[in-house]
């Protein structure tokens, strides 16, 4: 599973690194919202929802379905402006300037997102137009609540109200919390753009894609990019151009904006505890396989406490030493087991390390 980037043909000054201060307030507002995904920043998370002025944060719940998932392309308006390639502004009021610029049509598809479930990679037609779909958009609003019912209702009778109420409460948390963030975090988020964009030009794109994240890749070619992640997802970009936006406040959230019509944008964190590379999701897949079977689990209870021979577990199971040797040979594809040989024997013993990162790296691959 992954998401994929057409970039065929795509000119090397037509990738560009820039931070983006709305994208950095959808991501703060995100955090807020789940601090369960951002275990680094929970201090901080508990600190600011402690000094929220209750108006504000009555309001944060009206709408945050917008950023509790994960954040609405909404806060990237860049990407959607007809006829880019657009960049972020430097500012959060230029940035809003830029979601006034979205058309009614193209602001309440993205908001409905995640609880109309439209079309994303395909065109499609909007939720304003079709009746069919204004009627979906209200029922799934109503399962989640009477507060995101009236707030659906009033996006689909009147966008230009909603759009609003948007801009001024982003403002408001602006003045509340986000004025301070911003002034901390972007001069880190510049210098990582800097850098990302010398590598770029020293050493190419496939290098710079890389130093984003080990789960971003370019083909040999040249021509597509892959970013590993569970769910399906293709775009091609047509005389636009690719955007990389950094965030500091996103880590463990690589997403990647692929909505049709869209200009492609990899929203990646700085600063990740990535110490290692993590697992693919074939390779989390392969492991979570593995230990699914009865009889390769009570290998491991054994491999956890010792290094055994395949006879000496042959006779601690009962089973013929080819069925044991299967059942090791699946481990050790899923990288779970190591062996050594000592002498005519070989030793096989649980790796540990492994198994206790696969419930981190589980979740690490569900947010990504």
């Amino acid at each position: 599973m992954s998401v994929s980037i057409d970039i065929a043909g795509l000119r090397p000054e037509r990738v560009a690194v820039v931070p983006s201060p709305l994208a950095e307030l959808g991501m703060a507002l995100h955090a807020l919202s789940e601090p369960a995904h951002h275990p680094g920043l929970q201090g901080w998370a508990t600190s600011v929802t402690a000094a929220l002025d209750p108006h504000l944060a009555d309001r944060m719940c009206e709408a945050d379905f917008l950023w509790r998932t994960t954040f609405s392309d909404l806060f990237l308006p860049c990407a959607g402006i007809p006829g880019g390639p657009t960049l972020p502004g430097g500012t959060l009021a230029e940035d809003l300037d830029l979601l006034d610029k979205l058309t009614d049509e193209q602001f309440v598809d993205a908001a409905l997102e995640f609880t109309c479930a439209l079309p994303y990679t395909t065109p499609g037609p909007s939720v304003l137009d079709d009746p069919d779909l204004r009627r979906r958009a209200a029922e799934l609003a109503a399962a989640r609540g009477p507060q995101q019912l009236r707030f659906t209702n009033r996006l689909l009778e009147d966008p230009p109200r909603i759009r609003a109420w948007l801009r001024q409460f982003l403002a408001d948390c602006e003045e509340a919390f986000f004025a301070d963030v911003w002034h901390r975090m972007r001069h880190q988020l510049a210098a990582d753009a800097r850098h990302r964009t010398d590598l770029m030009r020293h050493k190419g794109l496939a290098e710079a894609l890389t130093s984003v994240s080990a789960a971003v890749t370019l083909d040999e070619a040249g021509g597509r990019i892959t970013i590993d992640k569970l769910r399906q997802g293709h775009t091609v970009i047509r005389h636009r151009s690719l955007l990389l936006v950094p965030t500091s406040l996103g880590w463990p959230h690589l997403m990647v904006l692929h909505r049709h019509g869209w200009q492609p944008v990899l929203h990646y964190p700085v600063g990740s505890p990535e110490l290692t590379a993590p697992p693919s999701v074939d390779q989390l897949v392969l492991r979570m396989s593995a230990l699914s079977h009865p009889v390769r689990m009570q290998l491991c209870r054994n491999l956890a406490r010792s290094t055994y021979t395949t006879s000496e577990l042959v006779q601690i199971h009962g089973m013929t030493a080819p069925e044991i040797s299967r059942h090791l040979g699946v481990l050790k594809k899923a990288g779970l087991i190591t062996t050594r040989r000592r002498g005519r024997y070989v030793l096989h013993q649980l790796d540990v390390t492994a198994v206790a990162r696969l419930g981190g790296d589980f979740l690490e691959a569900l947010l990504r």
